[in-house]
């Protein structure tokens, strides 16, 4: 039986020097008709899913990628594509998906496709801001919530356990070209990979107790002024 971990990213793409870390890749483009298509997913034009990718790479080197591109030209998708690409992740077998983004709105596609993704026993993990309105799919249930925590090295995250997010990561992507929740996802998607990479036959609620056990902080970051 293959011990093959697969990762699963909604994004912009991969770069092509990442190819060899990639199990399969599609497009999620919503055509004129209102409806997705699935296609051949082009170079990612953004630099964000390549981004993304390195950073979970730089924990987990030995995941093999499923990358779902719902960007293109800019950074801009909908509810509609984001569900029909965590379908088919689901369908590429993947243990985790990763999605470095979120929308304003609630839509029942959306919501569905995480619950389908999290009823699979798939890790998901999604973006959410430091502070302002909630978005999605991190709102929904069962999705882990992730934010960028300034404490945390390229080695550490945070168990925040707050109303914004239950995790915090590294901020920042190698060479600092992005920054935020998007990048810290993807650093705990890349910790998550590589404890299962380990831990093969491990389940969703096993990963989840030994992130919490294992967080180099606990709590939100408390900001103190000089008197």
């Amino acid at each position: 039986m293959s011990t093959e971990l697969r990762v699963g990213i909604v994004d912009s793409g991969y770069r092509a020097d990442q190819s060899v870390h990639v199990h399969s890749a599609a497009a999620f483009v919503l055509d004129d008709d209102m409806r997705v298509h699935r296609r051949d997913a082009v170079a990612d034009q953004l630099g964000h899913g390549g981004a993304v990718l390195e950073r979970i790479a730089f924990s987990a080197p030995d995941a093999r990628f499923c990358v779902a591109q719902v960007f293109r030209e800019r950074a801009a998708t909908t509810p509609l594509q984001i569900a029909e690409a965590m379908r088919w992740l689901v369908g590429q077998g993947v243990r985790i998906i990763n999605l470095s983004l979120g929308v304003r709105a609630d839509r029942a596609a959306l919501r569905e496709a995480c619950a389908f993704a999290v009823d699979a026993g798939v890790v998901v993990c999604a973006a959410s801001p430091a502070q302002g309105d909630p978005v999605f799919p991190s709102s929904y249930p069962g999705v882990v919530r992730v934010t960028g925590d300034a404490r945390c090295d390229a080695s550490q995250w945070s168990w925040l356990d707050s109303a914004q997010a239950e995790f915090g990561a590294l901020v920042r992507s190698v060479g600092c070209a992005q920054a935020g929740a998007s990048i810290a996802t993807a650093a705990l998607s890349g910790h998550a990979a590589a404890w299962l990479l380990r831990h093969p036959d491990a389940d969703r609620d096993a990963l989840l107790a030994w992130l919490r056990s294992h967080a180099a902080f606990i709590g939100v970051e408390r900001r103190t002024h000089a008197s």
